[in-house]
């Protein structure tokens, strides 16, 4: 295992990335490779994570939480991304899209009721806000409520939405308005399981055993009472909720790059060519060099953004965004190279690399692509210079 130290991580910290490690170990590691080849979808797990307090860590301890910071609950996605990415990803969503949103944003229902079920993994809960038409551009999402008779109806379809098929609570991103005014019409809604709700299984080439579906809602009535904050003003939750998620796919990201070089470490000090084992040679001792330098830079921009995030700065978008990025083109690049190193083997179908290389894809368009955040750090830069 690759110990964590960094001048941002606190004791505290530290003791909870070994909860968090031990717990993974005993629960996510055995069923790894089943979440991958059968597309698993690890729910016993999941109400482990939340006995443990460790699936919404960020949440206080009496809501079902641990009372972590942002740098926290990013340090668990990355420990438990080594054992699998899949499950980084639950969590993630789970934590810090689902429960983290309803508690911050929603009615005090939702908080003392919904949020607590949800961080212990007694409900399942699921984001859905990209589309058919739209995943980058999130501002010109169709999918519908219209008043009618005092309630709300919802109409449209959900495209990707991680534990779409298993969630039996859904935070909703629907247009109330005209389509022309984009982020200023977008409200928010509770809405729970039922009929009106057809979940299709969408498969994926990684981050598999998630529940990725598309959703369709067909006339979902809900009451004021499930707007999650206020009527028009669901951007503003889905955004943030966006930013926490670019943290955590940094982390899960870093989390798959060390586990990557732990495998590669294994391999090369195990296997010898031309009567030397690979570590002898001096352009596998660089590559191996290069590859701890990546994780390192990677680490330290995650922490910092996590930090930013904590700190409340207001250009910790940016900085999410810079995480997001780098971490992701970095880590890509590492476990690359770990794939290169171990040769056939970091290909073969029943390799922790193989899946470890098809985890890593999706992060760079998971919670927005490369481009986007591309374009978040452009605006933000052009604004810094003035």
């Amino acid at each position: 295992m690759i110990l964590i130290r960094h001048p941002l991580v606190t004791r505290e910290h530290e003791k909870f990335v070994e909860l968090v490690d031990e717990v993974s170990k005993e629960y996510v590691e055995p069923i790894a490779d089943k979440i991958d080849r059968e597309n698993y979808y690890p729910r016993e797990a999941i109400r482990k994570f939340g006995e443990y307090g460790i699936l919404s860590p960020v949440l206080p301890k009496e809501y079902g939480g641990s009372n972590m910071d942002i740098l926290g609950t990013a340090l668990s996605i990355e420990v438990i991304s080594r054992y699998s990415g899949s499950m980084g990803i639950l969590t993630e969503v789970q934590g810090f899209l689902v429960a983290h949103a309803f508690y911050t944003y929603g009615t005090s229902t939702m908080r003392e009721e919904l949020a607590p079920k949800l961080a212990r993994g007694e409900l399942i809960g699921s984001f859905a806000l990209s589309e058919p038409c739209c995943g980058s551009d999130a501002a010109a999402i169709e999918t519908r409520a219209e008043r009618k008779g005092g309630e709300w109806v919802i109409n449209g379809k959900k495209m990707w939405i991680t534990q779409g098929l298993y969630a039996d609570v859904y935070l909703v991103f629907t247009r109330t308005g005209p389509k022309e005014a984009r982020h200023r019409a977008i409200t928010a809604f509770l809405v729970r399981r039922n009929n009106c709700i057809e979940a299709s299984p969408i498969h994926v080439m990684g981050i598999r055993g998630t529940g990725t579906s598309e959703l369709t809602f067909t006339d979902c009535v809900v009451g004021d009472d499930d707007v999650v904050g206020k009527v028009n003003e669901g951007f503003k939750i889905a955004m943030e909720a966006l930013n926490l998620g670019r943290i955590a796919v940094a982390s899960v990201t870093l989390g798959l790059a060390e586990a990557a070089i732990m495998e590669a470490m294994e391999w090369v000090r195990k296997r010898n060519a031309f009567d030397q084992t690979l570590t002898s040679f001096e352009w596998i001792q660089f590559q191996l060099a290069d590859m701890l330098s990546y994780i390192e830079t990677m680490r330290s921009i995650v922490y910092d953004s996590a930090v930013r995030f904590d700190r409340k700065y207001d250009d910790y978008y940016a900085f999410a965004s810079i995480a997001k990025l780098v971490a992701v083109l970095l880590g890509i690049d590492v476990i690359r190279r770990a794939v290169q190193l171990t040769g056939a083997y970091g290909v073969w179908s029943n390799s922790k690399l193989n899946r470890i290389y098809r985890d890593a894809k999706l992060m760079e368009i998971g919670e927005g692509t490369n481009e986007v955040q591309r374009m978040v750090i452009y605006k933000w830069l052009s604004k810094y210079l003035g």
